[in-house]
């Protein structure tokens, strides 16, 4: 009870004064009050707290709300509605220690902070210990290229599809960035493809024009490459084990077919469906795992066509990359007029075109 007379007593003090300095020795006086006693202070306190505090933070200036802020930062049973609005603070030293440190703030104001805020503040979100995948979406997508890498590089964070997709499409302009992110565990085996061929494509780019008499040989080295990475990421990766024995079983047992391959499809199982279609093509699963997350989906129509599947099962594929999943309308009813147009005696013989290809390349690398 004494403690909450001196609250309101200090409060009522501060505002009847009407003096922005006496009120900032008030907001300190009292939080030397709450910190003193941090952790033994009850529900009906901290809310008290809260209100005072409040209150008293909106009518200070910048620097005693950055002073506040830096106090309240580390404090782990800090009022959350006070260090809500420190977080949502236009001002990034106000807003920024308790943004990187304050354990009392949810994804909720994480996610509009980085909405909303500077470069500060979603440089400061970045660092934090931890971050949800709902918080790394915002950041990656809206913040510059320092805050996709403070993001990328930290351990804590975690990524959803979109998070992963949104960095690799980052990484092609951007050699640091790719390389944070390649460098990550846990990165799905079909953005680490997507990551390796889009950043091979620019580098053969690169070789090209500085000597185009080189040009063959450097695309056989980067084909070549590409296949030995994705045959490591393939060896290392459980997910991908599993998946090939379960396809494998149902081949054996008469029951992988065109209705099994658009369920993996459809069910987002990225290794399942493109080992399904490298069993069913006949096809090395390499150069299969390309085509799914190749940007042309050119060859995906060759081989669904080939198969004399239906536009809905291609679809289903070409859904399993994230680039295509948000790309416009119009783009997937352009892609359904395509394969449309293809013929089956077309699609055969690329296909068997395909298979001579990939059966040369093994001859000449044994």
């Amino acid at each position: 009870m004494a403690l909450q007379q001196d609250v309101v007593d200090q409060l009522e003090d501060a505002f009847a004064r009407r003096d922005s300095g006496r009120r900032s020795e008030s907001l300190q006086r009292i939080t030397d009050l709450f910190v003193t006693a941090a952790k033994r202070h009850s529900p009906d306190q901290i809310a008290l707290f809260d209100e005072v505090m409040g209150r008293l933070v909106a009518e200070v200036e910048t620097s005693a709300r950055a002073t506040f802020g830096h106090r309240m930062a580390t404090v782990a049973d800090a009022p959350p509605r006070v260090v809500r609005k420190l977080a949502l603070d236009e001002a990034v030293e106000v807003a920024a220690p308790v943004l990187l440190n304050s354990e009392r703030l949810d994804d909720t104001t994480l996610v509009e902070s980085a909405k909303t805020g500077t470069h500060g503040h979603l440089m400061a979100i970045s660092r934090r210990k931890v971050l949800a995948e709902a918080v790394t979406d915002v950041l990656v997508e809206r913040g510059d290229s320092a805050v996709a890498l403070s993001t990328a590089r930290n351990p804590g964070a975690k990524f959803s599809d979109f998070g992963f997709s949104t960095l690799v499409r980052r990484s092609e302009a951007d050699d640091g960035l790719a390389m944070a992110v390649w460098a990550r565990p846990e990165i799905p085996r079909q953005h680490r493809l997507q990551l390796f061929t889009r950043a091979s494509e620019a580098v053969r780019s690169k070789f090209e024009s500085d000597d185009p008499r080189k040009a063959a040989l450097i695309r056989g080295m980067v084909a070549s490459a590409s296949e030995q990475i994705q045959a490591k990421a393939r060896d290392t990766d459980t997910r991908y084990a599993a998946a090939r024995a379960q396809v494998e079983a149902l081949r054996a047992a008469g029951r992988l077919d065109e209705a099994q391959l658009t369920a993996f499809a459809r069910g987002g199982d990225f290794d399942a469906a493109a080992v399904a279609l490298s069993i069913m093509t006949d096809l090395p699963i390499g150069p299969v795992e390309r085509a799914i997350v190749n940007d042309r989906p050119e060859q995906i129509f060759i081989l669904t066509k080939a198969l004399g599947f239906t536009w809905e099962t291609t679809e289903a594929i070409l859904m399993l990359d994230p680039g295509f999943r948000r790309g416009p309308k119009r783009d997937i009813e352009a892609c359904r007029e395509t394969f449309g147009r293809l013929q089956a005696t077309t699609a055969t013989k690329a296909l068997h075109f395909y298979r001579l290809r990939e059966r040369a390349a093994t001859t000449s690398s044994g």
